[in-house]
């Protein structure tokens, strides 16, 4: 019997490749180096009990618990500990030391790194394995239900299924992560994440919209998900049926980022995979583009980030995450990366702006067991 151990999960930035998880579509990740760590010890009276380092308030629930019984950041894990158990997992009690170098807010999925850590720490109390797809989904279950933010598989898959020095081409319909060997340092690049501090959220009622008008998208061509009107048709194809909707210009809009997306990612995908890593950095600032025009998920504070950085030099950069806010990724010469930090601090200095954060990232190590 297991009766302790520690389990961690890392944050992720998604390189390209967003809102198209739940559309069936692509996305290219990786696991951020900064983590969030359970420490686990089983209970034998049904109790769940956490204590966050980042947070004043503990956690206590009888557990299986109740959808929505628990708020605020316990949220996140009594979520997990009722979506096993809905799933079947036998979740014994525990106790759960929790904590975190993964920035907050940022968009690089600090929430999914501590569900992915404390699902793993509870079926490993558990002895019970679940295989990435299934314990992503049951994840994505206490984000959706439980916590009340209609996200889909990216962030999970990412945090589970990562391998370091790698990206993670996700193909959501089929449910696979393959690791794509990336070497930004033989190239003389690094992935420069730029905290913008507008502090992002996906439980105010933004996401949840665009998702609805892709849905409708979808639903009013006949589809189960806008990655259906890709299989037969090329993408100048599939953007001409978006002509259908001559009466929804938002929807047109929503899906058109989906598609074009979804052809970035394959871009992404190949030029990596060919060493043309230099050559992904318009591909990035096109996605950007696409975000900011026509899914309408970026904020001043990002954009600024975004043209600041290639001013400065840098090769591409787009907002990554969900958006309404978070961090930026940037494709730069590693020599450049302090001229394009400089340039982003005066920048926002000259708007007024609370200082922004950077983070360069070699790809991580998922989640597992440590200790």
């Amino acid at each position: 019997m297991i009766d302790a151990g520690t389990w961690s999960a890392p944050g992720r930035v998604n390189l390209i490749g967003d809102h198209t998880d739940y559309n069936g579509g692509f996305a290219l990740p990786c696991a951020l180096p900064r983590r969030t760590t359970v420490v686990a010890r089983r209970r034998d009276d049904g109790l769940l009990r956490a204590r966050s380092t980042g947070a004043t308030e503990p956690l206590e629930v009888l557990l299986p618990g109740a959808r929505g019984e628990v708020g605020g950041w316990g949220a996140y894990v009594a979520g997990v500990a009722w979506s096993l158990a809905e799933a079947g997992v036998a979740v014994p009690g525990a106790d759960l030391e929790i904590s975190s170098d993964v920035p907050l807010g940022a968009g690089l999925s600090s929430s999914h790194s501590l569900e992915c850590a404390v699902a793993l720490a509870l079926t490993g109390l558990a002895e019970v394995e679940v295989r990435v797809p299934a314990l992503a989904r049951i994840v994505q279950r206490a984000e959706n239900e439980y916590v009340g933010a209609p996200t889909g598989l990216l962030d999970q898959t990412a945090s589970l299924a990562s391998v370091a020095d790698h990206l993670t081409f996700i193909d959501a319909r089929a449910e696979t992560a393959r690791p794509v060997p990336c070497d930004l340092a033989a190239a003389g690049l690094e992935l420069l994440v730029v905290d913008t501090r507008a502090a992002h959220a996906l439980t105010d009622g933004a996401y949840g919209s665009r998702r609805d008008a892709c849905e409708r998208a979808a639903g009013r061509l006949g589809l189960g998900t806008l990655r259906e009107l890709t299989d037969d048709l090329d993408v100048d194809g599939a953007l001409a049926r978006l002509g259908e909707l001559d009466d929804d210009p938002e929807a047109v809009r929503r899906a058109r980022h989906v598609i074009t997306e979804n052809a970035r990612v394959l871009q992404v995908v190949e030029l990596v995979g060919s060493g043309l890593l230099r050559e992904v950095g318009p591909v990035l600032s096109a996605s950007h583009a696409s975000m900011r025009d026509d899914f309408e998920n970026s904020v001043p504070e990002v954009d600024l980030a975004v043209e600041t950085a290639v001013g400065a030099g840098a090769l591409g950069a787009r907002m990554t995450g969900g958006g309404f806010g978070g961090s930026v990724v940037a494709l730069v010469d590693a020599a450049l990366v302090p001229a394009v930090q400089a340039a982003v601090r005066a920048a926002y200095a000259d708007a007024s702006l609370a200082e922004p954060g950077f983070l360069t990232v070699v790809p991580a190590r998922g989640a597992g067991r440590d200790a």
